[in-house]
């Protein structure tokens, strides 16, 4: 299975001069933990719903912070033929919960996140239990 087979399309995303202000008001209006930082459609940079909370505690003002001033710049991206498992071992050497999947261009077609793996594999893990429950005494 590859990342084009289990990536999110129809990704948020906004320009780096996008307020702090309007990335918090994306994320909650349409349910989403980031916002991934484009400039002419290609990846610069994300912003989680964290690094929202954390810059409105130090800083306060989300009205004048910039997603440059906060997202994490030079985001981990992966191609769509990626596989899962190779994802899952760059998410867990990068640190992160969030991956924007780029074609060869650079532009942002999808994104994967933590909790999408996990979902899967828990799927995968119960068609395993099911095999192993039809084939026990």
């Amino acid at each position: 299975m590859t990342l084009k087979d289990i990536a999110i399309r129809g990704v948020e995303t906004a320009g780096p001069d996008a307020t702090v202000e309007t990335l918090a008001y994306t994320m909650a209006e349409k349910g989403v933990g980031s916002v991934v930082i484009t400039d002419e459609n290609r990846v610069v940079g994300i912003v989680t719903d964290r690094d929202v909370a954390l810059t409105l505690a130090r800083d306060g003002d989300p009205g004048t912070l910039r997603a440059v001033d906060v997202m994490a710049p030079d985001p981990l991206t992966m191609p769509p033929g990626a596989g899962v498992f190779e994802l899952t071992e760059r998410m867990a050497e990068a640190d992160v919960r969030r991956v924007p999947v780029v074609d060869d261009n650079g532009v942002i077609v999808g994104i994967v996140a933590l909790d999408d793996v996990v979902r899967l594999l828990s799927a995968e893990l119960a068609n395993l239990a099911d095999v192993i429950e039809a084939e026990s005494p």
